[in-house]
Protein backbone atom coordinates (compact mmCIF):
# COMPACT_ATOMS: atom_id res chain seq x y z
CA UNK A 1 0.00 0.00 0.00
CA UNK A 2 1.28 3.48 -0.88
CA UNK A 3 0.67 6.40 1.44
CA UNK A 4 0.89 10.14 0.94
CA UNK A 5 4.37 11.45 1.76
CA UNK A 6 2.90 14.36 3.77
CA UNK A 7 3.15 12.19 6.88
CA UNK A 8 6.27 14.23 7.66
CA UNK A 9 8.00 17.25 6.15
CA UNK A 10 11.28 19.12 6.55
CA UNK A 11 11.25 22.47 8.35
CA UNK A 12 13.55 25.41 8.98
CA UNK A 13 14.58 24.57 12.52
CA UNK A 14 15.54 27.06 15.20
CA UNK A 15 18.63 25.69 16.94
CA UNK A 16 21.66 26.81 18.93
CA UNK A 17 24.89 27.61 17.20
CA UNK A 18 27.24 24.67 17.56
CA UNK A 19 29.30 26.46 20.20
CA UNK A 20 26.18 27.08 22.30
CA UNK A 21 24.56 23.63 22.03
CA UNK A 22 25.88 22.24 25.32
CA UNK A 23 24.90 25.38 27.23
CA UNK A 24 21.37 25.44 25.76
CA UNK A 25 20.34 21.75 25.79
CA UNK A 26 18.18 20.81 28.78
CA UNK A 27 16.19 17.85 30.07
CA UNK A 28 12.53 17.66 28.99
CA UNK A 29 10.25 20.01 30.89
CA UNK A 30 8.26 17.19 32.46
CA UNK A 31 11.06 15.13 34.04
CA UNK A 32 12.22 17.78 36.54
CA UNK A 33 10.32 19.43 39.35
CA UNK A 34 10.54 23.21 39.56
CA UNK A 35 13.02 22.95 42.43
CA UNK A 36 15.17 20.49 40.48
CA UNK A 37 15.02 22.77 37.43
CA UNK A 38 16.08 25.81 39.49
CA UNK A 39 19.08 23.89 40.73
CA UNK A 40 19.95 22.52 37.27
CA UNK A 41 19.77 25.98 35.66
CA UNK A 42 21.62 27.87 38.40
CA UNK A 43 24.47 29.83 36.88
CA UNK A 44 23.45 28.74 33.36
CA UNK A 45 21.72 31.71 31.70
CA UNK A 46 21.50 29.96 28.30
CA UNK A 47 19.84 26.80 29.61
CA UNK A 48 16.60 26.06 27.83
CA UNK A 49 15.02 25.44 31.23
CA UNK A 50 14.53 29.21 31.36
CA UNK A 51 12.12 28.70 28.44
CA UNK A 52 10.57 25.32 29.18
CA UNK A 53 10.17 25.90 32.93
CA UNK A 54 10.17 29.67 33.21
CA UNK A 55 8.71 29.59 36.72
CA UNK A 56 12.31 29.10 37.88
CA UNK A 57 12.87 32.81 37.13
CA UNK A 58 9.88 33.92 39.20
CA UNK A 59 9.21 33.81 42.96
CA UNK A 60 8.52 30.26 44.19
CA UNK A 61 4.97 31.15 45.26
CA UNK A 62 3.90 31.94 41.67
CA UNK A 63 1.56 29.28 40.31
CA UNK A 64 3.26 27.27 37.56
CA UNK A 65 0.29 27.84 35.26
CA UNK A 66 0.01 31.59 35.91
CA UNK A 67 0.02 33.93 32.87
CA UNK A 68 3.29 35.50 33.96
CA UNK A 69 5.04 32.14 33.61
CA UNK A 70 4.18 31.93 29.92
CA UNK A 71 5.06 35.59 29.44
CA UNK A 72 8.46 35.02 31.04
CA UNK A 73 8.98 31.95 28.87
CA UNK A 74 8.30 33.99 25.74
CA UNK A 75 10.63 36.77 26.91
CA UNK A 76 13.46 34.32 27.63
CA UNK A 77 12.91 32.59 24.28
CA UNK A 78 13.01 35.89 22.40
CA UNK A 79 16.18 36.91 24.24
CA UNK A 80 17.98 33.75 23.10
CA UNK A 81 16.97 34.56 19.53
CA UNK A 82 17.80 38.26 19.68
CA UNK A 83 21.19 37.54 21.22
CA UNK A 84 22.03 35.12 18.42
CA UNK A 85 22.22 32.11 20.73
CA UNK A 86 19.47 30.45 18.69
CA UNK A 87 19.45 30.82 14.91
CA UNK A 88 16.98 29.60 12.32
CA UNK A 89 18.16 27.55 9.37
CA UNK A 90 17.64 29.45 6.09
CA UNK A 91 15.60 26.68 4.43
CA UNK A 92 13.60 23.59 5.39
CA UNK A 93 15.75 20.66 6.50
CA UNK A 94 15.59 17.33 8.21
CA UNK A 95 17.95 16.46 11.05
CA UNK A 96 19.43 13.17 12.24
CA UNK A 97 19.52 12.84 16.03
CA UNK A 98 21.53 10.20 17.88
CA UNK A 99 21.22 9.32 21.57
CA UNK A 100 23.93 7.28 23.31
CA UNK A 101 23.50 5.94 26.82
CA UNK A 102 26.32 3.59 27.73
CA UNK A 103 26.31 0.89 25.08
CA UNK A 104 22.79 1.75 23.95
CA UNK A 105 22.59 3.79 20.72
CA UNK A 106 19.51 4.97 18.81
CA UNK A 107 19.41 7.22 15.75
CA UNK A 108 16.27 8.97 14.59
CA UNK A 109 14.89 11.69 12.35
CA UNK A 110 13.84 15.15 13.49
CA UNK A 111 10.87 16.19 11.37
CA UNK A 112 7.62 18.13 11.33
CA UNK A 113 4.91 15.47 11.71
CA UNK A 114 1.47 15.92 10.20
CA UNK A 115 -1.39 17.06 12.45
CA UNK A 116 -3.81 15.57 9.91
CA UNK A 117 -2.10 12.18 10.32
CA UNK A 118 -2.38 12.53 14.09
CA UNK A 119 -6.06 13.48 13.90
CA UNK A 120 -6.80 10.50 11.63
CA UNK A 121 -4.88 8.10 13.94
CA UNK A 122 -2.14 7.34 11.44
CA UNK A 123 0.12 8.73 14.15
CA UNK A 124 -1.18 6.50 16.88
CA UNK A 125 -1.68 7.05 20.60
CA UNK A 126 -1.71 4.66 23.54
CA UNK A 127 -2.46 6.96 26.51
CA UNK A 128 -5.23 9.20 27.74
CA UNK A 129 -4.32 12.84 28.30
CA UNK A 130 -5.29 15.22 31.09
CA UNK A 131 -7.02 18.49 30.08
CA UNK A 132 -4.97 20.60 32.52
CA UNK A 133 -1.69 19.34 31.07
CA UNK A 134 -2.95 19.85 27.52
CA UNK A 135 -3.98 23.40 28.43
CA UNK A 136 -0.48 24.07 29.75
CA UNK A 137 1.16 22.97 26.50
CA UNK A 138 -1.37 24.95 24.41
CA UNK A 139 -0.52 28.12 26.35
CA UNK A 140 3.19 27.44 25.97
CA UNK A 141 2.94 26.93 22.19
CA UNK A 142 0.85 30.07 21.76
CA UNK A 143 3.12 32.16 23.97
CA UNK A 144 6.24 31.19 22.01
CA UNK A 145 4.60 30.79 18.59
CA UNK A 146 6.76 27.68 18.48
CA UNK A 147 6.95 24.05 19.52
CA UNK A 148 10.07 23.43 21.53
CA UNK A 149 9.44 20.06 23.18
CA UNK A 150 9.73 17.23 20.63
CA UNK A 151 7.31 14.32 20.63
CA UNK A 152 9.06 10.96 20.74
CA UNK A 153 7.76 8.73 17.93
CA UNK A 154 8.55 5.18 16.83
CA UNK A 155 8.36 3.84 13.30
CA UNK A 156 8.02 0.21 12.20
CA UNK A 157 11.37 -1.34 11.42
CA UNK A 158 12.49 -0.20 7.97
CA UNK A 159 16.03 -0.82 6.68
CA UNK A 160 15.72 1.96 4.07
CA UNK A 161 14.97 4.55 6.73
CA UNK A 162 17.85 3.41 8.89
CA UNK A 163 20.26 3.42 5.94
CA UNK A 164 19.29 6.95 4.98
CA UNK A 165 20.00 8.21 8.49
CA UNK A 166 23.25 6.25 8.67
CA UNK A 167 24.42 8.11 5.56
CA UNK A 168 23.51 11.46 7.14
CA UNK A 169 25.56 10.71 10.24
CA UNK A 170 28.70 10.35 8.13
CA UNK A 171 28.98 14.14 7.96
CA UNK A 172 30.29 16.47 10.69
CA UNK A 173 27.54 17.13 13.27
CA UNK A 174 26.07 20.54 14.02
CA UNK A 175 25.76 19.68 17.72
CA UNK A 176 27.58 17.12 19.83
CA UNK A 177 27.35 17.20 23.61
CA UNK A 178 27.28 14.97 26.65
CA UNK A 179 24.73 16.05 29.25
CA UNK A 180 25.21 15.94 33.00
CA UNK A 181 23.50 12.55 33.17
CA UNK A 182 26.12 11.09 30.82
CA UNK A 183 23.84 10.83 27.79
CA UNK A 184 25.41 11.94 24.52
CA UNK A 185 23.28 13.94 22.07
CA UNK A 186 24.47 14.39 18.48
CA UNK A 187 22.65 16.27 15.72
CA UNK A 188 23.32 16.33 11.96
CA UNK A 189 21.82 18.59 9.31
CA UNK A 190 20.15 16.97 6.28
CA UNK A 191 19.61 19.70 3.68
CA UNK A 192 20.34 18.15 0.28
CA UNK A 193 17.16 18.13 -1.82
CA UNK A 194 17.69 14.58 -3.08
CA UNK A 195 18.24 13.25 0.46
CA UNK A 196 15.16 15.01 1.80
CA UNK A 197 13.03 13.72 -1.08
CA UNK A 198 14.11 10.13 -0.40
CA UNK A 199 13.45 10.49 3.32
CA UNK A 200 9.99 11.94 2.73
CA UNK A 201 9.15 9.09 0.36
CA UNK A 202 10.40 6.31 2.65
CA UNK A 203 8.64 7.64 5.74
CA UNK A 204 5.59 8.58 3.73
CA UNK A 205 5.16 4.94 2.71
CA UNK A 206 4.94 3.80 6.35
CA UNK A 207 1.45 2.73 7.42
CA UNK A 208 1.72 4.37 10.85
CA UNK A 209 3.92 6.08 13.40
CA UNK A 210 3.53 5.54 17.14
CA UNK A 211 3.70 8.05 19.96
CA UNK A 212 6.10 6.75 22.56
CA UNK A 213 6.30 9.85 24.76
CA UNK A 214 4.63 13.22 24.30
CA UNK A 215 0.89 12.60 24.23
CA UNK A 216 0.13 15.98 25.81
CA UNK A 217 2.46 17.82 23.42
CA UNK A 218 0.91 16.25 20.34
CA UNK A 219 -2.66 16.74 21.61
CA UNK A 220 -1.89 20.39 22.36
CA UNK A 221 -0.42 20.89 18.88
CA UNK A 222 -3.62 19.47 17.37
CA UNK A 223 -5.72 21.88 19.43
CA UNK A 224 -3.59 24.86 18.38
CA UNK A 225 -3.93 23.84 14.72
CA UNK A 226 -7.72 23.53 15.02
CA UNK A 227 -8.01 26.93 16.69
CA UNK A 228 -5.86 28.60 14.05
CA UNK A 229 -7.93 27.05 11.27
CA UNK A 230 -11.04 28.61 12.78
CA UNK A 231 -9.23 31.95 12.90
CA UNK A 232 -8.10 31.52 9.27
CA UNK A 233 -4.50 31.50 10.49
CA UNK A 234 -1.95 28.99 9.23
CA UNK A 235 1.46 27.74 10.20
CA UNK A 236 0.41 25.14 12.77
CA UNK A 237 -0.39 21.99 10.78
CA UNK A 238 2.64 20.05 12.03
CA UNK A 239 4.22 19.16 15.35
CA UNK A 240 7.87 18.74 16.30
CA UNK A 241 8.88 15.08 16.42
CA UNK A 242 11.89 12.80 16.62
CA UNK A 243 11.21 9.42 15.01
CA UNK A 244 13.27 6.34 15.95
CA UNK A 245 13.11 2.76 14.71
CA UNK A 246 10.97 0.79 17.15
CA UNK A 247 13.65 -1.89 17.46
CA UNK A 248 16.19 0.65 18.74
CA UNK A 249 14.01 2.14 21.46
CA UNK A 250 14.52 1.25 25.10
CA UNK A 251 11.69 0.97 27.62
CA UNK A 252 12.59 0.64 31.28
CA UNK A 253 10.44 -0.74 34.05
CA UNK A 254 7.84 1.55 35.62
CA UNK A 255 7.37 0.28 39.15
CA UNK A 256 4.58 0.65 41.71
CA UNK A 257 4.62 1.46 45.43
CA UNK A 258 1.52 1.34 47.66
CA UNK A 259 1.05 3.20 50.92
CA UNK A 260 -0.77 0.51 52.95
CA UNK A 261 -2.09 -3.05 52.78
CA UNK A 262 -5.75 -2.04 52.80
CA UNK A 263 -6.27 -3.17 56.40
CA UNK A 264 -4.53 -6.54 55.99
CA UNK A 265 -1.58 -7.73 58.03
CA UNK A 266 1.49 -9.08 56.22
CA UNK A 267 0.51 -12.74 56.60
CA UNK A 268 -3.04 -12.26 55.32
CA UNK A 269 -1.78 -10.12 52.44
CA UNK A 270 0.65 -12.85 51.40
CA UNK A 271 -2.19 -15.39 51.48
CA UNK A 272 -4.26 -13.16 49.19
CA UNK A 273 -1.31 -12.71 46.82
CA UNK A 274 -0.81 -16.48 46.78
CA UNK A 275 -4.30 -17.00 45.41
CA UNK A 276 -3.28 -15.21 42.23
CA UNK A 277 0.48 -15.61 41.98
CA UNK A 278 2.99 -18.32 42.80
CA UNK A 279 5.00 -16.71 45.60
CA UNK A 280 8.58 -17.57 46.51
CA UNK A 281 11.24 -15.82 48.58
CA UNK A 282 14.04 -14.20 46.59
CA UNK A 283 17.68 -13.99 47.66
CA UNK A 284 17.73 -10.22 47.16
CA UNK A 285 16.32 -7.44 44.99
CA UNK A 286 14.42 -9.05 42.13
CA UNK A 287 14.27 -7.47 38.68
CA UNK A 288 11.88 -9.55 36.55
CA UNK A 289 13.47 -11.23 33.54
CA UNK A 290 10.27 -12.18 31.70
CA UNK A 291 6.64 -11.25 31.32
CA UNK A 292 4.33 -12.71 33.95
CA UNK A 293 6.89 -12.21 36.71
CA UNK A 294 7.21 -9.32 39.14
CA UNK A 295 9.27 -8.63 42.20
CA UNK A 296 7.61 -7.65 45.46
CA UNK A 297 9.29 -5.95 48.42
CA UNK A 298 7.35 -6.35 51.65
CA UNK A 299 8.39 -6.08 55.31
CA UNK A 300 12.10 -6.12 54.49
CA UNK A 301 11.97 -9.12 52.14
CA UNK A 302 11.94 -9.60 48.38
CA UNK A 303 9.56 -12.10 46.80
CA UNK A 304 9.22 -13.48 43.28
CA UNK A 305 5.64 -13.45 42.00
CA UNK A 306 4.69 -15.60 38.99
CA UNK A 307 1.14 -14.94 37.84
CA UNK A 308 -1.05 -18.00 37.41
CA UNK A 309 -1.29 -18.40 33.60
CA UNK A 310 -5.04 -18.94 33.54
CA UNK A 311 -5.52 -15.41 34.90
CA UNK A 312 -3.86 -13.71 31.90
CA UNK A 313 -6.33 -12.84 29.07
CA UNK A 314 -3.92 -13.39 26.17
CA UNK A 315 -6.39 -12.27 23.50
CA UNK A 316 -6.63 -8.74 24.91
CA UNK A 317 -3.54 -6.56 24.15
CA UNK A 318 -4.24 -4.26 27.11
CA UNK A 319 -5.35 -6.70 29.80
CA UNK A 320 -2.44 -9.07 29.14
CA UNK A 321 0.14 -6.37 29.95
CA UNK A 322 1.99 -7.07 33.19
CA UNK A 323 0.91 -3.70 34.60
CA UNK A 324 -2.73 -4.54 33.78
CA UNK A 325 -2.49 -8.02 35.32
CA UNK A 326 -1.09 -6.53 38.53
CA UNK A 327 -3.90 -3.96 38.61
CA UNK A 328 -6.65 -6.53 37.99
CA UNK A 329 -5.30 -9.26 40.27
CA UNK A 330 -3.79 -7.34 43.21
CA UNK A 331 -4.12 -3.58 43.19
CA UNK A 332 -7.90 -3.51 42.79
CA UNK A 333 -9.28 -6.65 44.50
CA UNK A 334 -6.73 -6.94 47.31
CA UNK A 335 -5.40 -3.41 47.90
CA UNK A 336 -8.56 -1.53 46.92
CA UNK A 337 -6.93 0.68 44.29
CA UNK A 338 -9.25 0.92 41.30
CA UNK A 339 -8.32 4.34 39.91
CA UNK A 340 -4.60 4.48 39.18
CA UNK A 341 -4.83 8.09 38.02
CA UNK A 342 -6.39 9.58 41.12
CA UNK A 343 -5.79 7.27 44.07
CA UNK A 344 -3.17 8.89 46.31
CA UNK A 345 -2.29 5.57 47.95
CA UNK A 346 -0.25 4.51 44.92
CA UNK A 347 2.84 6.07 43.39
CA UNK A 348 5.05 5.18 40.44
CA UNK A 349 8.83 4.93 40.29
CA UNK A 350 10.73 5.03 37.01
CA UNK A 351 13.28 2.31 36.43
CA UNK A 352 16.18 4.76 36.25
CA UNK A 353 15.91 5.16 40.02
CA UNK A 354 16.67 1.48 40.56
CA UNK A 355 15.25 -1.13 42.92
CA UNK A 356 17.02 0.56 45.82
CA UNK A 357 14.49 3.37 45.59
CA UNK A 358 11.68 0.84 46.13
CA UNK A 359 13.42 -0.53 49.22
CA UNK A 360 14.07 2.95 50.55
CA UNK A 361 10.45 4.06 50.30
CA UNK A 362 9.17 0.91 52.03
CA UNK A 363 11.90 0.75 54.69
CA UNK A 364 11.34 4.31 55.86
CA UNK A 365 7.60 3.61 56.30
CA UNK A 366 6.37 5.88 53.53
CA UNK A 367 5.03 2.86 51.63
CA UNK A 368 3.99 -0.64 52.71
CA UNK A 369 4.74 -2.67 49.59
CA UNK A 370 6.56 -2.22 46.28
CA UNK A 371 6.24 -4.05 42.98
CA UNK A 372 9.12 -4.28 40.48
CA UNK A 373 7.64 -4.71 37.01
CA UNK A 374 8.87 -6.29 33.80
CA UNK A 375 9.15 -3.50 31.20
CA UNK A 376 6.39 -3.12 28.63
CA UNK A 377 7.73 -4.06 25.20
CA UNK A 378 7.55 -1.93 22.05
CA UNK A 379 5.58 -4.66 20.27
CA UNK A 380 2.98 -4.52 23.05
CA UNK A 381 2.74 -0.72 22.80
CA UNK A 382 2.25 -0.89 19.04
CA UNK A 383 -0.35 -3.65 19.33
CA UNK A 384 -2.38 -1.58 21.77
CA UNK A 385 -2.16 1.50 19.56
CA UNK A 386 -3.12 -0.48 16.46
CA UNK A 387 -6.28 -1.62 18.25
CA UNK A 388 -7.15 1.96 19.14
CA UNK A 389 -6.90 1.16 22.85
CA UNK A 390 -5.01 2.79 25.72
CA UNK A 391 -2.62 1.44 28.32
CA UNK A 392 -2.94 1.87 32.08
CA UNK A 393 -1.23 4.98 33.47
CA UNK A 394 2.55 4.83 33.83
CA UNK A 395 3.04 1.77 31.63
CA UNK A 396 6.21 2.93 29.88
CA UNK A 397 9.38 4.80 30.84
CA UNK A 398 11.59 5.57 27.86
CA UNK A 399 15.30 6.11 28.25
CA UNK A 400 17.34 7.91 27.12
CA UNK A 401 15.31 11.12 26.98
CA UNK A 402 15.43 13.71 24.22
CA UNK A 403 16.89 17.12 25.02
CA UNK A 404 14.83 20.30 24.83
CA UNK A 405 16.31 23.22 22.93
CA UNK A 406 18.40 21.45 20.27
CA UNK A 407 15.79 22.05 17.56
CA UNK A 408 12.53 24.01 17.75
CA UNK A 409 9.71 24.35 15.23
CA UNK A 410 8.48 27.90 14.62
CA UNK A 411 4.83 28.26 13.63
CA UNK A 412 5.23 31.10 11.14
Amino acid sequence: MTFDSCLIRPFAGLRPRSANAAAVAAPPYDVLSSDEARQAAAGKPLSFLHVSKAEIDLPPEVDHYAPEVYARSAMNFRRLIDDGVLCRDPRPCYYAYRLEMGEHVQTGLVAAASIAAYDSNRIRRHEFTRPDKEDDRVRQIEALNAQTGPVLLAHPDDPQAENLLAMATGQPPVADLTANDGIRHTLWLIDEDADMTRISAVFGAMPALYIADGHHRSAAASRVAAARRQQAKGGAESFLAVIFPARQMRILDYNRVVRDLNGLNVADFLLAVGERYRVSLADGPLRPDSSGVCGMYLAGRWYRLQVRPELVPLADPVRRLDVSVLAEQLLDPVLGISDLRRDTRIDFVGGMRGLGELERRVDRGEMAVAFAMYPTQMAELMAVADMGQVMPPKSTWFEPKLADGLVSLMLD
